[in-house]
């Protein structure tokens, strides 16, 4: 069975999350972790459960979800896995990430690009893999059905949606990932938004006054 951690780093607010199961293997998606105490943090709760990470993988490649790639890369020596059109944001971040207030942002290498209808994998577990871009070209979000959860990233919010301003972001694009991708899935799933609190399919369908115009 898959355990979940979350973690909430940087002036964003970013939702960080540790996947682990039975076998003490551990998956670390979208980790945003930038000042030594956001990272020690991170290895602490590693380290406390005796988890064994074997890689990241991101649902996309905004600065507030790439800014511990790196170093964590180097600390357990992992590999870092991404969908191809986001490389161009992740290759902006080291531009424009001084003006944030992140002076020290070091550019990860990619080494798995992620696929719609490929998984990833950890231990005994494995989670699918959707694109649903809008908010970003190539973001994706992993699920997993046994346990009716979603890492969704920055696409789905409690009563919101990931904003579309930023390049690469489309409203109309997010709105159809969100109906065809993730309004198909049960009313039962739980999604693990990249901000705020965890909702539901089901609580969007009736609530998010973005989907219900």
């Amino acid at each position: 069975m898959i355990q979940i951690q979350s973690f909430v780093f940087s002036p964003f607010a970013e939702n960080t999350y540790v996947l682990y199961d039975e076998t003490r293997e551990a998956l670390i998606i979208d980790p945003g972790c930038y000042e030594a105490h956001e990272f020690r943090e991170l290895t602490d709760f590693i380290k406390e459960n005796n988890l064994t990470p074997t890689g990241i993988a991101n649902t996309h490649a905004h600065i507030d979800h790439v800014l511990g790639v790196a170093q964590l890369k180097r600390t357990y020596k992992i590999s870092f896995a991404l969908h191809q059109l986001d490389e161009p944001l992740l290759r902006a971040v080291k531009t424009y990430a001084p003006n944030y207030g992140f002076p020290r942002f070091d550019e990860p290498t990619v080494e798995r690009w992620l696929k719609e209808g490929e998984t990833v994998t950890f231990g005994n577990s494995s989670l699918r893999i959707v694109f649903v871009p809008g908010h970003a070209p190539g973001h994706v979000a992993f699920v997993h059905d046994e346990q009716k959860f979603v890492i969704g990233g920055d696409v789905l919010f409690r009563q919101s949606i990931g904003r579309t301003d930023l390049p690469g972001g489309d409203m109309g694009t997010l709105l159809n990932s969100i109906r065809t991708q993730l309004f198909t899935l049960p009313d039962d799933y739980t999604v693990y938004a990249g901000h705020m609190q965890p909702t539901t399919i089901g609580y969007e369908k009736k609530h998010n006054p973005f989907l219900n115009q």
